[in-house]
C-alpha cells in the first residue's frame, strides 16, 4: 500500500502534523507539500491536511480536493487557533465533508494550532467585537499543536491504516 502524506502549512503548524501523521504510518510512503503535488495517482490513501484560513478551507485546498479525490480513500487533517471543541469546528468539518463527498473519506483530524503573531495584532485591531475576542484568545494558542495533540494525530494516522487493511 502507498500512503501519500500532503499539506499546506503557512506556519508550521500543518506541517507539524503532517509530519507526526507520516512518521507513524507504515508501508510505502511520501510526504509532501499539497503544490508539489498534481493528483493522486498511484496512491492507495492520501491524508491531506490544511490550516483553516479565514474560518474555511483554503480555497487553493479546496480546489485540490474537489478536482483530485473523486473515488480515492482520503483522511484529512487541519489546524486551526479555536480550542478543540469549538462550535465552529462543526461547520468546518462540515464543510470538508460537503467538498469531498465524492471521495471515501475515511477520517478527519483537527486541532489546535498556535495563531501567528501578524493575525493576532490584525484581529485585535478589528471593529468587530467577535473578532477582537478572537485575536485576546490568540497567546493561548502558543506552543500550539503540543506534544499531546500531535500523539493524537500519531493515533489518528495509525487508526485510518487500520482501515485500509
Amino acid at each position: 500500500m502507498k500512503t501519500l502524506v500532503t499539506y499546506l502549512s503557512q506556519t508550521g503548524n500543518t506541517k507539524k502534523v503532517a509530519e507526526a501523521i507520516y512518521g507513524e504510518l507504515s508501508g510505502e510512503k511520501e510526504i509532501k507539500p499539497i503544490s508539489e503535488v498534481k493528483d493522486l495517482g498511484g496512491y492507495d490513501l492520501a491524508f491531506i491536511g490544511f490550516p483553516v484560513m479565514q474560518f474555511d478551507i483554503p480555497p487553493k485546498v479546496r480546489s485540490f480536493l474537489t478536482e483530485n479525490t473523486k473515488g480515492k480513500n482520503i483522511a484529512v487533517f487541519m489546524t486551526h487557533a479555536v480550542p478543540e471543541g469549538s462550535e465552529a469546528i462543526q461547520s468546518w468539518t462540515g464543510s470538508v465533508k460537503q467538498t469531498v463527498a465524492d471521495a471515501n473519506l475515511l477520517g478527519i483530524f483537527e486541532c489546535q494550532g498556535e495563531l501567528a503573531q501578524h493575525v493576532i495584532d490584525m484581529l485585535l485591531k478589528a471593529e468587530d467585537p467577535q473578532m477582537k475576542a478572537f485575536g485576546e484568545m490568540g497567546p493561548s494558542t502558543k506552543g500550539q499543536p503540543d506534544e499531546n495533540r500531535l500523539k493524537k494525530a500519531r493515533q489518528f494516522a495509525k487508526d485510518v491504516q487500520a482501515k485500509m487493511k
